[in-house]
């Protein structure tokens, strides 16, 4: 397809990348339901290494089948597909490209309780190259006391993506020196955002914000300048502000499993606050099938307008 010039000015923010990774960049933003739009709506499944098959598949019991979810992201019309290598691996021979793939290169797991929060590699560039992915994703924990090493490793894989022409999709979401609320709170899903940008992310995927501010500091700067918090699109138009004033792409998660008139209000909200899309897993998948579908053209018809 043609070039919308919104995919153009889109593409233009990443004036140092090689054409591969502007090509693979354009992919993502050029399939799908949202194709030229410059919004996303991608499928990401990586919650059964994150918590556990029971919790993230049995409500729906289908989706214990990787086939299953590759299959929703397509009918839906999502833009891509992110799991763990192993759910890859389970489909993209059999889908030869219908849908872009994000191999998502690190994961943990909730057997155990830790003090510092810090995902393993789980998957590499190679195997993101091998398996046809226009995209590797990457999560990182701004808070956590083994932040600076993930965001070491990060600085490595993007340049090595780089060099196999493949864009980041970065996870950010803070966690570790903080208060529960703090995870999600404006001032500091904000910073997570600009600590991607800095770091190289090309799309940055953040939790939808909450009327909270956690650090003392930024309360300070949030009072005195009068930064806007109180609706869902003022804060994430902050959030979005954050990311190099806009010229990055950021999308949001769906969260925790809510009801479908809560979850299209808050879309609304992002939507409004400029965000750039959604990437909406529980919310999806442990839907029904026709549940599932409907949500997704729901929220993709939210970001269309």
């Amino acid at each position: 397809m043609a070039f919308t010039d919104r995919v153009k000015q889109i593409l233009s923010w990443y004036p140092s990348d090689t054409p591969g990774v502007l090509t693979n960049l354009a992919r993502l933003l050029n399939t799908g339901t949202l194709a030229g739009t410059g919004s996303l709506v991608i499928l990401p499944v990586d919650q059964g290494f994150e918590h556990g098959p029971a919790r993230s598949f049995q409500p729906n019991p289908v989706g214990y089948d990787p086939d299953y979810h590759a299959q929703l992201a397509i009918d839906s019309g999502c833009n891509a597909y992110a799991a763990p290598l192993g759910f890859l691996e389970a489909v993209a021979g059999k889908l030869k490209g219908e849908i872009p793939l994000i191999l998502k290169l690190n994961n943990s797991d909730s057997l155990a309780k830790v003090d510092h929060p810090c995902s393993a590699l789980t998957g590499t560039v190679r195997d993101a190259v091998r398996l046809g992915c226009v995209a590797i994703g990457y999560t990182i924990y701004p808070g956590s006391g083994a932040r600076n090493q993930q965001y070491q490793d990060l600085r490595d894989l993007i340049l090595e993506a780089k060099d196999a022409g493949l864009p980041t999709v970065l996870w950010a979401y803070p966690r570790g020196n903080m208060s529960k609320d703090g995870e999600t709170a404006v001032d500091v899903v904000a910073y997570a955002a600009q600590i991607s940008a800095q770091l190289g992310a090309h799309v940055i995927k953040v939790k939808p914000p909450k009327d909270f501010v956690e650090q003392a500091e930024a309360k300070k700067v949030f009072e005195k300048y009068g930064i806007p918090t109180k609706t869902m699109a003022d804060r994430v138009r902050h959030v979005v502000q954050s990311a190099f004033d806009g010229k990055r792409i950021v999308i949001f998660s769906g969260g925790e499993a809510k009801d479908t008139a809560a979850l299209l209000e808050e879309i609304r909200g992002i939507k409004d606050g400029g965000g750039f899309g959604s990437i909406m897993g529980r919310n999806a998948f442990q839907r029904p099938r026709d549940e599932s579908l409907a949500l997704l053209r729901d929220v993709m018809a939210i970001f269309k307008r």
